[in-house]
């Protein structure tokens, strides 16, 4: 049985089926004018000087995380333009100097399955999702359901406009309310991409046939897809047909009958070999999925500090539906439990056996504020046995790797967009000191800590005021 989810309320009529979290439900309006617009940022010459390196860069280290110490990194414009030993490369005159001693340098990190609300939101409450990923030292992501008009707000992020994230989108979903007919799942993909979204955003809904039209018709125009299984599809056959990500891990717990009890070891073994094939990534967003099957308590949930700089509204609003959800008669704790076990087996098992996994937490959502529900979607990676050297790659280097016909990113090295996070303490030591950020840069655009800060307390004494 999978999960019931409730729909999308911004999602057009067509995809309003829908079965995925809310993440702007009623509520995201009235809001004041941007409390992060006013964030200036710095341009031009930038130099990291006396920082430990983690430069990300595959093959340098053998997989165990190869730290550059007293390094200098050199950054104009939106590139990286060198990396070396700190005594070895000269600092620009009029460059700002952002001093690293004792500090850590890694590239940015990124949400491989978020959520950017619509044109039609708010313009504080976008800006301010938008900054809050940034606050973060998340500086991709990947919006995995688009509305109409949003590529415009693509342009304005990925410009410098706005402090932003830079975003690639998925397109209006394909569910079982968008979706009608083979023929009209073939026609929207093709509008999808004349349209210029970045990829194709399956949701549960469609049956086998309106899927694999759409699969070979993104096949026929290099339109790549992913998402959801839905149910008349099934895992192999989705994997068959080209299908790229596989978010919350969806069809799998559905192809290993994770329900009943633990998974088959050897089944689990043969769908992993079958997904490294494929070429498969996976968006595992753990920390969410267990909120939706009810394992943390409502008071868990409500004292996390970061819902002060979401609206009181939706968060009122989130509160009730675990309400809801806890009470639903249907309920079994025992099932739900079972199932989150078995999601940390499978995460488990694919890590292992060589499927890339991507870095992702399905913000903003239930009780997951943008940026700030990643630390424990790392602590659940860490809990299924990756490393912290293995998360790190899941953010970085797999995220430039998949996007890397769009540009370079993801590394420390010269050419490379320069999107980078200073740290205050060792994330190889201690994956939670990811969150110890001390500054952030977007595209080249330098945020310290100050300027950060003063954009959260802005965003949070915004809402105060309603």
């Amino acid at each position: 049985m999978r999960l019931s989810l409730i729909p999308l309320l911004f999602a057009t009529a067509a995809a309003c089926q829908a079965q995925e979290p809310e993440p702007f439900p009623d509520g995201a309006d009235a809001l004041p004018a941007s409390a992060a617009g006013e964030i200036a940022g710095s341009s031009g010459p930038v130099a990291f000087v006396r920082v430990a390196v983690l430069p990300m860069v595959d093959g340098a280290d053998g997989g165990s995380g190869r730290v550059l110490e007293d390094h200098t990194v050199l950054v104009d414009g939106d590139r990286i333009v060198g990396v070396g030993p700190a005594d070895e490369i000269e600092v620009p005159e009029g460059a700002i100097v952002v001093d690293g001693t004792g500090k850590w340098l890694i590239p940015g990190l990124a949400e491989m399955h978020g959520h950017v609300p619509p044109p039609d939101a708010p313009r504080a409450f976008v800006e301010n999702v938008l900054f809050l990923y940034v606050a973060s030292g998340i500086t991709t992501v990947r919006g995995m359901l688009g509305a109409p008009g949003q590529l415009a707000l693509k342009e304005e992020a990925n410009s410098g406009r706005i402090v932003a994230p830079t975003l690639y989108l998925a397109g209006p979903s394909f569910s079982g309310g968008s979706v009608t007919s083979p023929e009209q799942a073939a026609a929207m993909a093709r509008e999808q991409a004349a349209a210029g979204w970045d990829l194709l955003k399956v949701h549960p809904g469609p049956t086998r046939a309106e899927y694999d039209a759409m699969a070979r018709t993104a096949r026929e125009l290099g339109m790549r897809f992913g998402g959801h299984v839905p149910e008349e599809v099934g895992l192999v056959h989705a994997l068959e047909m080209g299908q790229e990500t596989f978010d919350h891990l969806d069809g799998y717990v559905e192809h290993l009958d994770g329900e009943a009890g633990p998974v088959d070891p050897v089944e689990l073994e043969a769908i992993v070999r079958t997904s490294r094939e494929a070429g498969a990534w996976v968006v595992p967003t753990m920390a969410l999925w267990e909120t939706l099957w009810g394992i943390p308590t409502l008071e868990t949930l409500a004292a996390y500090e970061e819902l002060q700089y979401m609206p009181p509204d939706i968060v009122e609003g989130w509160k009730a539906r675990h309400r809801e959800r806890l009470a639903d008669p249907e309920r079994d704790p025992a099932v739900a439990r079972t199932v989150i076990d078995n999601r940390m087996r499978i995460l488990a098992a694919l890590a292992d056996g060589g499927v890339r996994i991507l870095m992702g937490t399905d913000a903003p959502q239930l009780f997951s504020v943008p940026g700030f529900s990643l630390p424990r979607e790392l602590e659940r990676m860490e809990a299924a046995g990756m490393s912290p050297y293995e998360i790190l790659v899941s953010g970085t280097r797999n995220v430039g790797a998949y996007f890397a016909n769009e540009d370079a990113f993801g590394t420390i090295a010269p050419g490379q967009r320069a999107d980078l996070v200073v740290l205050a303490a060792d994330p190889l030591a201690d994956i939670a000191n990811v969150a110890s950020i001390d500054g952030v840069m977007v595209r080249g655009r330098w945020l310290p800590r100050a300027e950060l800060d003063a954009g959260l307390a802005r965003i949070a004494a915004s809402y105060r005021r309603r």
